[in-house]
């Protein structure tokens, strides 16, 4: 559907409440993969002087622009949620798919998706429901490990941020007491012990500046300047890969990490800031910062835009966003280099190409907070944060450190006296930024092999149900259909001379043990769940869609897909297969069914002996007997709770 449609927030807290109960999961996030605090650890950290109670947290981007997202990145462990960037422009055309994760990352995205608006909205309920889950009692948290900031992202430019519509967002997000009240009374009557919660109604005083590629270096130092000054914002400035200098990134890509078929144009560097104007704003801005009280910081990276002729993302430009392990070895050397010239005083924080095997290590470094998105795209998506914080954990305990300070200086530590805080992350950030760039782990050997395919294209049912399209949709569009294995008859029905004959076909079997299918309001078309799946064709295109409105339904006529209305006694399915619409209304026994041509009312049990109505073309009850099948599978009363039914 390429656009994001945002879910009504009685409904998802119904979803989000039940499931626990039902199922032992949260937006299909299983609680076992939950964040409740590290036994005899103490994984907090300070952001602009304000407690969290870990480091790590989501990128600005499809892992953070909707509630459920956000949600899941908190229950996974994020603590530090970097909002997704919002701006003036919110309406764009963005290629679909639009993210390409089969070898490191390649993406075509870049801010909100969804009217400024919406993404208020949307950052507000997201806040609210984990407040009521953690006032629920459904999740065992510890009672300091649930301190959580969120981290606002704006661009581009100096005239969009001051533009009305930024700055009313600015101050809703610093002051959201009127979007708080107006959900409130949308918490259903079943939870009404939810609205009682005193909800913070400030949710972020702290903003992360997205500098996007050829934005002027006077432009960046403007826009932060107005956001601490006029907006009394704790910043942070995005900085680009560029500032390393075309040189020295084609060295590591190529030289480095063999990634050959990459290349940083020429352009990127041209455009971007270079090393000493970044060196002067910054030296000027924290001046300003510390004037005001405000905390100032920087983080590496941005994407680098790159040229690549992959053929996953259909756009005529060759030129890319590179993200994942081929973009670490270049941001940490910006770490470095950074470091060594204005110490560790200045705070960072860092995206690019965190996963397990190295989250410790930027831990170690003092960085924060540390965001993740390329990893989490990957196979597990959200749950894949409980493999961060279970090897930092470790870590930890190896090191005989019960605080992340205690860590950093063990990990400088020699025989010598032990280092302070500030000596400890330059040793840590030294030894790490030397270390990395030989590390084979970020070569393009290691990251050269896509996701297995089985040769299988995919159907309407009957996939090999491994369910990894499910997890590694950031919006947790895809999920499971409860239909057991059954055999679907087949049966036209033709009107003759006012009388009804049936003609038998080939049954539709159902042989997996459940199938999938796809909320068509919460997908974007990014291509993710197709690269992950081991058959061929793409679970968001293939796979039963259902709107979540009928407005929807319609809007999107070029997309075959179901909606489902139920009303006491009866429901009612709106369908369409291969553009042909038709609609099933059930009353009891009794089902009305029209399309192009019919309009007939008949017992589905006996179809052929109870049909009346008006037809000038056979009537296929194939279409029928699958919204049939579908109905029961979403609306028994035995059907777990999913967004379709919530």
């Amino acid at each position: 559907m390429a656009e994001l449609i945002p879910y009504p927030f009685d409904r998802l807290i119904a979803r989000m409440l039940r499931e626990l109960d039902e199922r032992g999961a949260c937006f299909d996030l299983p609680k076992a993969r939950f964040y409740t605090g590290a036994d005899g650890l103490d994984l907090s950290v300070r952001f602009h002087g304000s407690r969290a109670a870990t480091p790590l947290g989501p990128a600005a981007g499809p892992h953070s622009q909707m509630a459920q997202n956000i949600v899941l990145a908190w229950l996974g462990g994020s603590r530090i949620i970097e909002l997704k960037t919002v701006q003036i422009l919110d309406e764009l055309d963005i290629p679909r798919p639009c993210i390409d994760m089969r070898t490191v990352g390649y993406n075509v995205e870049w801010s909100q998706e969804l009217k400024l608006e919406q993404s208020l909205e949307e950052y507000v309920k997201g806040m609210m429901l984990i407040e009521i889950l953690k006032a629920s009692g459904k999740i065992a948290m510890r009672d300091d490990d649930g301190d959580t900031i969120y981290d606002m992202s704006v661009g581009y430019d100096l005239a969009g941020i001051q533009s009305p519509t930024v700055r009313s967002f600015l101050e809703q997000m610093r002051d959201c007491a009127p979007i708080i009240e107006r959900l409130r009374a949308q918490i259903p009557d079943e939870y009404v012990w939810a609205r009682e919660i005193d909800f913070p109604t400030t949710i972020s005083d702290t903003l992360t500046l997205s500098t996007f590629h050829g934005c002027p270096p006077d432009e960046i130092e403007r826009i932060i300047d107005h956001l601490l000054r006029d907006h009394k914002l704790n910043c942070v400035i995005k900085l680009n890969p560029t500032l390393l200098g075309k040189d020295r990134v084609d060295e590591l890509l190529h030289d480095r990490m063999g990634y050959a078929d990459i290349n940083a144009p020429a352009k990127a560097f041209e455009m971007d800031t270079k090393w000493d104007q970044m060196v002067g704003f910054v030296t000027r801005l924290k001046e300003t910062a510390d004037s005001l009280g405000l905390g100032l910081g920087v983080k590496f990276t941005n994407t680098l835009l790159v040229e690549h002729h992959g053929d996953f993302i259909p756009t005529t430009e060759k030129e890319k966003y590179l993200s994942g392990h081929a973009l670490h070895p270049i941001a940490m050397s910006l770490v470095g280099k950074f470091r060594k010239e204005f110490g560790a005083d200045i705070p960072i924080s860092f995206s690019a190409g965190i996963d397990r095997g190295n989250f410790a290590d930027a831990v170690a470094l003092g960085l924060t907070p540390i965001t993740v998105c390329s990893d989490l795209l990957r196979q597990g998506g959200f749950a894949r944060q409980s493999g961060y914080i279970a090897a930092l954990a470790k870590r930890m305990a190896d090191a005989g450190a019960r605080t992340i300070d205690e860590f950093i200086i063990s990990s400088a530590a020699t025989n010598t006296t032990p280092p302070d805080r500030a000596q400890a992350v330059l040793i840590n950030t030294e030894k790490y930024t030397q270390q990395v760039v030989v590390d084979p782990r970020y070569g393009s050997e290691a990251n050269s092999k896509p996701p297995k395919k089985i040769g299988s294209t995919l159907e309407l049912f009957n996939c090999i149900t491994c369910d990894k399209c499910i997890p590694v949709c950031p919006n947790d569009a895809n999920f499971t259909l409860t239909m057991a294995p059954d055999e679907i008859p087949i049966e036209i029905l033709r009107l003759t001379d006012g009388a009804w004959t049936s003609e038998p076909g080939d049954s539709v079997v159902l042989n997996k043990k459940h199938q999938i299918a796809n909320f068509a309001d919460f997908c974007n078309e990014c291509g993710n769940c197709d690269v992950f799946c081991p058959e061929d064709g793409g679970p968001y295109v293939l796979k039963p869609r259902f709107f979540g409105s009928e407005a929807g339904f319609y809007e999107f006529a070029d997309h075959d897909g179901f909606y489902v209305e139920q009303t006491r006694g009866s429901s009612r399915i709106l369908g369409r297969f291969d553009g042909a619409e038709f609609t099933a209304v059930f009353t009891g026994q009794v089902t009305a069914f029209a399309g192009a041509g019919f309009d007939v009312r008949l017992d589905l049990r006996d179809p052929v002996g109870t049909i009346e109505g008006a037809a000038t073309v056979p009537v296929d009850l194939t279409y029928l007997r699958i919204i049939d099948a579908l109905r029961n599978s979403l609306l028994g009363a035995d059907s777990p709770v999913n967004y379709v039914n919530a």
